[in-house]
């Protein structure tokens, strides 16, 4: 598919070659002899790579023993594993100038030129538009984005690249050090977002040839452990919606009110359109700080000059007019719009379409077309097609649904040099979901079912596996320990059922209908291998396997 062509070949390797590897027999539920799984197919959102700086390679990059160790350390950090946990709302929140203290990183903090978002939706990709965005205008960025997909160094880029395994090393040693010294019961060791987000501040910091540090908010904002930065260049708010309620709370009053912390006196700050509830909240909050908070409406395609944003699909308009009035007040700001030539015709300047088309941030309405499976077939076609997105909210399921419908749609109609359509082939829509427990899928699967009948789509089949299974370091390579655990696999049912549940509800909307068919998986590698081994079996049926939820993290 095109959008997966557009990839830097770095990324677009590694995630094929996560999709090459073994994994366990494909029967769903099917006992199976222990045997190694390879662990990133089992973490949060596992299921791309990431850029490797310094001409590392992904295989080589995660295997040293001592990144392993690394690994481990930051594994014992993760305090919590249910997110429903409301002690993580502010938490010991004077812990993090305690912390600060410990690493000095209070004056290097202040010296930072930092653009800071938060919001419920596109903050991401609002963050990595705005990143690309001054790094085409010549600047050298940090971007801190959370969470990662395979590797935890996806989430510290300098100059557009994750930062390299030899440098990661070296400052995780650096924090992880001092703190242990300095910490103990009085004061425990940062959790795991915390720490990351600390050793973030210390990389951007000591870099000197970091001019700008992009940050998003891991969540909420108030008391986001990037929330520490007193005084940004230039904050924003991209979509606000329902999402980690269990923590933020129940209405959006409540989640504008935590996203509204970080706004500071004297910062200028920009929102996109917004509910009109969550609107009089973000303005509140800006008049109690004797600033005004800009509404920025979508990008005009037309500003582009004919070339496509980088993350695709219609939403990300939104978040691309944020980021440009993001980059824009940053270079004004800091006195460097002479390097950026505003042209007559109402187009945006060169640097800004050139990193709005170059902006890559995976996971976001991505297509991956698994070559494992095209190889083995005897001509050009690919029977086997996947389409990535991490919603698990009810807007984003909505959103992912319209994408999921179009692409699909203009695949058929113009297949790609990957997906040449042979004569007679029929093609699958099949959906590979997963959920945390404290969502409700029984509000997130059917504004998916509904969207995708509206626009004439159903599924033949769905599958549900779990985020994690027999090994949860994360990031690690290793091999897990020896012995099988017991996978829990109940919730995976109850999602099932809630599915099939709907459909027999929902026969016959718009005059289509998805099938009940559905199965459980014990992990994503044996459902990925069945994918594979049905799509080689049935070469007259091109395979469109839409990933939703898999994404879905714990901080």
């Amino acid at each position: 598919a095109s959008s997966s062509l557009a990839m830097p070949a770095p990324r677009l390797a590694h995630l094929r070659r996560l999709l090459s590897l073994h994994s366990p027999p494909p029967h769903p539920l099917a006992p199976s002899p222990a045997r190694p799984l390879r662990p990133s197919f089992i973490l949060p959102r596992a299921m791309a790579g990431a850029a490797q700086a310094g001409g590392v390679s992904a295989g080589a990059a995660t295997g040293s023993a001592e990144y392993e160790e690394v690994l481990g350390c930051l594994a014992s950090l993760i305090k919590q594993k249910v997110r429903a946990d409301t002690g993580n709302r502010g938490n010991q929140w004077e812990l993090m100038a305690k912390y600060l203290q410990i690493l000095e990183l209070e004056e290097p903090i202040a010296r930072l030129k930092v653009v800071h978002v938060a919001g419920t939706k596109g903050k991401g990709s609002t963050c990595t538009f705005a990143e690309s965005i001054l790094r085409s205008c010549g600047f050298r960025t940090g971007l801190f984005t959370s969470p990662h997909l395979i590797d935890v160094r996806e989430r510290f880029r300098l100059d557009g690249l994750d930062i390299s395994e030899e440098k990661f090393i070296r400052y995780f040693w650096w924090c992880w050090n001092k703190l242990k010294v300095k910490t103990g019961d009085d004061i425990p060791m940062p959790a795991y977002f915390r720490f990351l987000a600390l050793l973030a501040f210390k990389i951007f910091s000591d870099e000197q040839q970091v001019d700008v540090a992009v940050l998003e908010v891991g969540l909420g904002g108030k008391y986001d452990a990037t929330n520490v930065v007193k005084a940004p260049v230039v904050c924003g708010i991209s979509s606000l919606g329902y999402d980690h309620m269990e923590i933020l709370g129940n209405s959006l009053v409540e989640i504008a009110g935590e996203k509204a912390g970080i706004l500071k006196k004297g910062v200028p700050a920009y929102t996109v359109p917004q509910p009109e509830v969550a609107m009089s909240v973000l303005k509140q909050r800006a008049s109690e700080l004797g600033v005004s908070i800009r509404i920025v409406p979508p990008l005009d395609p037309r500003q582009l000059e004919d070339q496509p944003l980088g993350l695709h699909g219609e939403h990300q308009y939104m978040n691309a007019g944020l980021a440009v009035a993001l980059a824009n007040t940053w270079l004004e700001r800091q006195g460097h719009l002479d390097r950026i030539h505003v042209k007559d015709h109402g187009t945006l300047p060169d640097q800004f379409i050139k990193g709005l088309s170059i902006a890559c941030l995976q996971g976001r309405a991505q297509i991956v077309p698994d070559l494992q499976v095209s190889s083995e077939c005897k001509d050009t076609s690919c029977p086997l097609v996947f389409y990535l997105d991490g919603a698990h909210s009810p807007e984003s399921m909505e959103i992912c649904a319209k994408w999921f419908s179009h692409v699909t749609k203009k695949d058929a109609a113009q297949p790609g040099p990957l997906e040449q359509r042979r004569s007679g082939i029929n093609s699958k829509k099949i959906l590979l979901f997963n959920c945390m427990s404290v969502r409700d899928p029984q509000i997130l699967l059917p504004r998916l079912l509904d969207t995708c009948a509206q626009k004439g789509l159903c599924f033949d089949q769905a599958l549900f596996v779990p985020n994690q299974s027999q090994y949860n370091k994360l990031g690690s390579h290793a091999s897990p320990p020896p012995g099988r655990e017991q996978i829990d696999l109940s919730w995976q049912l109850s999602l099932q059922t809630v599915w099939e549940d709907l459909l027999r509800g929902k026969k016959g909307l718009n005059g289509t209908s998805s099938s009940g068919a559905s199965l459980v998986f014990e992990s994503l590698p044996s459902a990925i291998k069945w994918l594979r081994e049905t799509s080689q079996q049935n070469q007259s049926t091109s395979c469109q396997v839409i990933f939703l939820g898999i994404f879905d993290y714990f901080q």
